[in-house]
């Protein structure tokens, strides 16, 4: 792992106001930062706003403003955006910084002289959103852009070209041989489908006849750059290309967060256009999917956009910033609903980790003059627990260094669990009620209490200020804990443990309207009497066909994740069948493979097998499922495999 880390985010286009896309670009990369900083590392965190182009010089005249005042306004509103958020990046850079556009047109000038920019005239399709001509084959079957959802209009005029086409058999190999280079994976391979086809030559210009909001071309003053071949050089630029000390320090670590929607310019112009100026690649392409609302991708073009400081009033900042991050599987779209922000909130946050805090300090405080107590002899639950979270610890680790924040945030859920699991079965409560149990009281409550505090510092990263106030709690500093802290048995007994109040009080789901009542119709004659299975109602099922359900107890003996897969396993089950059953369930957010097995769980024994993501399942595994956590149905650890379920 190397010492050294640069992250950015995209620098977001001026012409609208920031959302909740935004806010979970911008906390996400705050997220990467703070964890690479507790991994002891030294990180760089780069954001900004992009603001040339011909949507800024429309919304500026729709405005009745000049371009420059325009995104002078609209820059301070992004700027403004990311402190109540938590959000701390160490620069914002501008594109209309003097420093940044002198660079942009260093680099034009180079490429230049290289013979790479050529001028031609070009008729083909404009789409004013993306700010390019599309090609025929990236339209919708309507003939739409597939951002925009318009129609990219017919445009000829002169323009200047990079031959971008002269580096696609460079960038195949690229992809190719750097299988790390883009993540996930599978855009990376989407980026490889697109090279299949020949590669254009892009156009980096627009007239100024037509558009004069830009920064000059250096080799004809007639012309502005195109806003992408601008927009992507703020991230060296930032650093001081070409010979600034932290551009030499920090540009060989440089990670991209995007969304998915900016992969192609990410993943085929940015590599050749840093190639043709001799400027080392990225390290790595780390891309995210969308937040979907009713079906659609969250837009500022489609209007359906939600305001993060709206949703910092109803959640708190720092549980919004958990939500974004546990909720979406990173590479995958998720869907935001309020309904679904504040069941996680309930369930993570204020019934799990929060009842965590409260409960174990409250009876420490009661137990033991309000003081942390003194750990006794441990007995083989505590040097489990303790097994369990030094694991978790290194685990949490290697998940965030390879961007999967959903699973380790998951994993973090699943310690908390596993201590409020220890709780209940030691029942403090009862043990302080029996003086001779007073030595083992004091351990598991200071089990409890030090094990906390290793999820404290876990989260410390996605929630700054919610754990530096549960670290007061603890009677602790309130600076983040190192991570050579993050070891069982750290808390120091004796510590004073002040008065706990809610960190999470659990929130009121919104009210959902009333379901219309039935218009009353005239009944029918009752109908002759059938067999049972047909006397049913609503969407019910009759006694005969739940009859033919058969429910089995089988042991777990292997378990895997399914490839390209982020919720999904696939267990071979034991049913005392003489050979295991491959079955597919939907737990992968919730369990590990190694946690599965060994469980005996409850199956379906007589479905129809099926192929899942090309696995085969031969029937289903029963879970509880409360909104939140899905919970894997257990039978009694004595039941042997094949037992009947009635």
């Amino acid at each position: 792992m190397s010492k050294t880390f640069y992250i950015t985010t995209p620098i977001y286009y001026v012409n609208s106001h920031p959302h909740i896309g935004h806010a979970y670009t911008t906390i996400a990369t705050d997220v990467f930062t703070r964890y690479r900083r507790l991994f002891g590392e030294e990180a760089y965190f780069l954001t900004g706003t992009d603001e040339h182009g011909q949507k800024i010089a429309e919304s500026a005249a729709q405005a009745g403003i000049d371009p420059q005042e325009f995104v002078n306004r609209m820059a301070g509103e992004f700027r403004e955006m990311w402190p109540p958020l938590h959000i701390a990046h160490d620069q914002f850079i501008r594109t209309t910084d003097p420093e940044h556009k002198s660079r942009v047109q260093a680099v034009l000038q180079k490429i230049h002289n290289q013979g790479e920019i050529y001028l031609k005239e070009y008729e083909g399709l404009y789409c004013v959103g993306c700010e390019r001509f599309l090609d025929e084959s990236e339209l919708t079957p309507e003939g739409d852009c597939p951002d925009h959802q318009k129609p990219p209009q017919p445009h000829k005029e002169r323009n200047y070209f990079f031959r971008m086409s002269a580096y696609q058999e460079w960038l195949v190999q690229l992809l190719e041989g750097n299988p790390e280079l883009v993540y996930p994976g599978r855009y990376r391979n989407e980026l490889l489908r697109f090279l299949e086809a020949p590669l254009q030559d892009l156009c980096i210009s627009r007239p100024k006849s037509r558009l004069s909001w830009g920064i000059k071309l250096p080799f004809d003053r007639d012309f502005v750059t195109y806003v992408w071949f601008d927009a992507l050089l703020n991230y060296p630029n930032a650093l001081g290309w070409p010979d600034a000390p932290r551009y030499q320090k920090f540009w060989p670590h440089c990670h991209h967060i995007i969304g998915k929607d900016i992969l192609k310019t990410h993943g085929i112009y940015w590599p050749c256009m840093l190639k043709s100026a001799g400027i080392p690649m990225f390290k790595k392409l780390v891309v995210h999917g969308h937040w979907v609302i009713g079906g659609s991708k969250m837009s500022k073009s489609l209007g359906n956009v939600v305001s993060p400081l709206d949703m910092k009033a109803r959640l708190g900042v720092d549980a919004l910033r958990y939500f974004l991050l546990r909720e979406m599987s990173f590479g995958e779209d998720a869907n935001f609903t309020e309904a679904l922000a504040l069941a996680r909130y309930n369930g993570d946050l204020a019934n799990n980790l929060g009842n965590l805090i409260s409960r174990s300090i409250t009876l420490s405080r009661r137990n033991f003059d309000g003081q942390v107590p003194p750990c006794g002899e441990l007995t083989e639950l505590e040097t489990n627990l303790r097994r369990e979270f030094t694991e978790g610890v290194g685990r949490v680790q290697e998940l965030v260094l390879v961007f999967q924040p959903h699973r380790a945030l998951e994993l973090v859920t699943q310690l908390s669990s596993a201590v409020n699991k220890y709780i209940d079965e030691h029942k403090p409560w009862k043990l302080a009620k029996e003086p001779e149990q007073h030595e083992l009281l004091g351990t598991v409550l200071y089990t409890a209490l030090d094990s906390t505090r290793i999820l404290v510092g876990l989260l410390q990263p996605v929630m700054p200020e919610k754990m530096a106030e549960a670290q007061r709690l603890f009677g602790m500093s309130e600076q983040p804990l190192a991570f050579e802290q993050l070891v069982p048995g750290a808390l120091e007994s004796g510590t004073p443990l002040p008065e706990p109040a809610p960190l999470f009080p659990k929130l009121q789901m919104p009210p959902t309207e009333p379901a219309p009542k039935p218009v009353k119709k005239q009944q029918p004659k009752p109908a002759p009497k059938q067999q049972a299975d047909a006397v049913t109602s609503g969407n019910g099922i009759g006694m005969e066909t739940f009859q033919q359900i058969r429910l089995k107890v089988g042991i777990v003996r292997k378990c895997r994740r399914v490839e390209k897969s982020d919720k999904l396993l696939v267990s071979q089950i034991d049913l005392g069948e003489g050979r295991l059953r491959s079955i597919v369930s939907g737990v992968a957010e919730f369990y590990t493979p190694e946690q599965m097995v060994g469980k005996r769980v409850v199956v379906v024994a007589n479905l129809k097998p099926v192929k899942l993501r090309g696995e085969l399942s031969e029937g289903m595994l029963l879970a509880l499922d409360d909104g939140t956590t899905i919970t894997v149905l257990e039978a009694a650890k004595t039941t042997a495999p094949g037992t009947p379920i009635r």
